[in-house]
């Protein structure tokens, strides 16, 4: 069994000083993955003994960046998309394993009057392409926060949320296109009709006590991995962010 951890941390330093490491060592995953860490090489230094640990900076200070820390040494390590225009921001780290790719992605928002969604669908274009082509070799899954919640299912309020960043007909449709190029949404393949289930809050209006949420951090794997696919869940009891971590289990 592998246990494969996603949390979309919103500033790494600010969530370490609210528990990150205790919940870190306490679910003792095997795979870790982080996005939006908003730092620069040197500004963090984290002592985790047992793991190899990647980072990806955004080239803008205090913005996007992922990681990941893993167990188990990959055999191969790369950066972004290998596009230009796709690289500057942090927002991709793909590991090689023995049986598959793990990828860690912190997808662009489309932002405030979807001032970015015209760059959001290159990019959307462009990220199933660079996974179709991994998958040639082995499966993949990819996690982390990927900005939209895909079904009305996966909001709290889908209908004044209609024409906003992550609740677009543009960007729920690049999802099911995803889903349909042979990606399963892991937690729906076990939870499909669960209601409620959200990994995202406004820090605003009392949301998160409210659970006035979108479920927007995911893992989607090839279909060729869900016959070992165990469990999937939302630890959505963990501060430190306005996200809670996501979790996989595999076989």
């Amino acid at each position: 069994m592998k246990k494969l951890i996603s949390w979309n941390v919103n500033g790494l330093r600010a969530c370490v000083e609210k528990g990150f490491l205790d919940f870190f060592h306490e679910v003792d995953a095997d795979i870790f993955c982080l996005q939006e860490t908003k730092l620069q090489e040197g500004q963090i230094r984290l002592d985790l003994p047992g793991y190899h640990q990647y980072w990806n900076y955004a080239e803008k200070k205090g913005y996007s960046g992922t990681a990941i820390f893993t167990k188990e040494e990959p055999l191969l390590v790369s950066y972004g998309l290998g596009i230009e225009k796709h690289d500057h921001e942090g927002r991709v780290i793909t590991l090689e394993f023995d049986s598959f790719y793990m990828i860690t992605v912190y997808t662009p928002n489309s932002q405030d009057e979807l001032k970015r969604l015209d760059y959001r669908m290159e990019w959307e274009d462009d990220f199933l392409k660079y996974l179709k082509s991994l998958e040639k070799k082995k499966p993949v899954i990819v996690c982390g926060d990927m900005n939209v919640a895909h079904k009305e299912i996966d909001l709290k309020n889908p209908k004044t949320n209609r024409r906003n960043a992550g609740f677009t007909d543009e960007e729920r449709d690049k999802f099911t296109a995803l889903l349909e190029a042979g990606f399963t949404d892991t937690f729906r393949y076990f939870y499909p009709d669960l209601e409620g289930a959200y990994s995202w809050w406004s820090y605003r209006f009392k949301a998160r006590e409210k659970n006035a949420g979108w479920r927007i951090d995911y893992f989607v794997a090839s279909q060729s991995l869900n016959a070992s696919l165990e469990d999937a869940c939302i630890y959505k009891d963990i501060f430190g962010s306005d996200h809670c971590p996501v979790g996989l289990i595999v076989k």
